[in-house]
């Protein structure tokens, strides 16, 4: 098998023992190209840091979201069938009570035919000697899948904590970002009735009243989108909680401050930190398993089928003088002629396992990108929010002082007007940029796989 570019080969052609597993060996580098603190990553709820208000809304979201609660189940469904799957391995045991119809015709012989409707009550044991690993691989199989589900379930809590910051985050910033249009529409409304009554007073001219008018209506329109913006924000997050759409949610408005940046470890302690990774090894060493059961199909199988118990006519001589009846049976099976089908059932667990090997290969190749991306955008979007912060200061300077020289006739509406979009997109585009910066740190946590120790794991 050639090795995948991250991934060293995973043997699964043949296996000396049942008990041999595989893990698979992944060279990684000594330390991230990206600038990076490699200290241990906390296990601590990361989410914490930006404040008790997302605090609040992400313990919400854990314990009410429906998806989460799903993943849950998903989790007792596959534990389940780990348990049915370890229970082919024991002897089944049953028991039998019932009554039978038996007549006997003598052909050819003067005897008359004989009639007699014994009860029987038994015990009845069944096993199969696991002799090639066949059961017990298949058990094995069960639970690395529901350890996988259980991995999946992490996966789903630290992706629907990352989601609810994000949608929480950006409903701050829509309810900032309508606040500011809010502000901006009854400042230029104002402005704009000024004018009107300079115009009707014959201080000012036509222009400027419809230019006047038009950046008010514009300010107005632009309110109306961020409310809309901000609804529908607010509804997002209260689906991510589990609580009705109702757009009724309340919290402080604001933007929390940005916490310091988290230790990013190793990463070679990425493919045990994160549960996603983790779930996707899981799954292939189970098709490692599933794979061995396919080829002990080939094999005779052994089985031993005993039962024991007792026989009369009458049902109140049952477990007294009634005669007792027993049986002990083994027997063994050896496929000779199945169409192909053992065969082909071997190279179906040999596929799907080389298909789930290029995944995790694939997925191990994501998640590095993940958080070298993540560290790497740092620095950018930190000197971006600073030079967006410099320039909505420059242009609410620049504002203030093309209205007062407006005021005092020495600059034209135009200036004044443009002056004031500037100022208005600079600070909408900073608001945009905080919360960008803020969204960067969540997907920093997310992909570095902290943020749940302890029970949590």
């Amino acid at each position: 098998m050639r090795k995948a570019p991250l991934l060293a080969a995973l043997l699964v052609a043949c296996r000396v023992a049942p008990e041999e597993q595989y893990e698979p060996e992944v060279r990684v580098p000594s330390s991230w190209n990206a600038p990076a603190d490699p200290g241990a990553v906390a296990e601590t709820a990361w989410w914490t840091t930006l404040g008790p208000a997302v605090t609040a809304v992400v313990e919400e979201a854990l314990a009410y979201n429906h998806d989460l609660a799903a993943a849950a189940a998903r989790v007792e469904a596959a534990a389940a069938l780990a348990r049915i799957a370890g229970a082919d391995e024991l002897p089944a045991v049953g028991a039998n009570f019932g009554r039978t119809l038996r007549q006997d015709v003598f052909i050819g012989f003067p005897a008359p035919s004989s009639r007699s409707r014994p009860w029987t009550a038994s015990l009845d044991v069944a096993w199969e000697l696991d002799l090639w690993g066949r059961l017990a691989a298949a058990t094995r199989a069960a639970e690395r899948e529901f350890e996988a589900t259980a991995a999946d379930y992490r996966a789903a809590q630290h992706s629907i904590a990352a989601r609810t910051v994000k949608a929480w985050l950006t409903w701050q910033e829509a309810r900032l970002q309508q606040a500011l249009a809010d502000e901006t529409a009854l400042n230029f409304r104002r402005n704009a009735q000024l004018i009107r009554d300079r115009y009707e007073g014959g201080r000012s001219d036509a222009l400027d009243l419809r230019l006047a008018e038009t950046n008010a209506a514009s300010a107005e329109a632009l309110a109306a989108f961020r409310e809309e913006e901000r609804e529908r924000s607010s509804r997002a997050l209260e689906i991510l909680t589990g609580r009705y759409p109702s757009g009724e949610i309340a919290s402080v408005i604001g933007l929390p401050d940005l916490p310091p940046p988290p230790p990013a470890g190793l990463p070679s302690e990425l493919l045990q930190r994160r549960p996603d990774l983790r779930a996707q090894e899981l799954r292939l060493l189970a098709s490692d398993e599933r794979l061995y059961a396919a080829r002990a199909e080939l094999y005779p199988r052994f089985a031993l089928t005993a039962s024991g118990g007792r026989l009369s006519e009458e049902l109140e001589e049952l477990s007294g003088g009634s005669a007792t009846i027993y049986s002990l049976l083994g027997n063994v099976t050896q496929p000779i002629f199945q169409g192909g089908r053992l065969r082909a059932g071997i190279d179906l667990e040999d596929a799907r396992t080389r298909e789930l090997l290029a995944s995790y290969a694939g997925g191990v190749l994501l998640a590095f990108a993940e958080v070298e991306t993540a560290l790497a955008v740092e620095e950018h979007l930190a000197d971006r929010e600073d030079r967006l912060r410099d320039a909505s200061e420059n242009a609410a300077a620049a504002r203030d002082l093309a209205e007062d020289r407006y005021s005092s006739g020495l600059t034209p509406l135009i200036t004044v007007l443009e002056a004031q979009r500037r100022a208005l997109n600079n600070e909408s585009e900073h608001l945009t940029a905080q919360r960008q910066r803020l969204d960067a740190r969540v997907d920093l946590h997310l992909a570095l796989g902290g943020g749940f120790g302890g029970e949590s794991e």
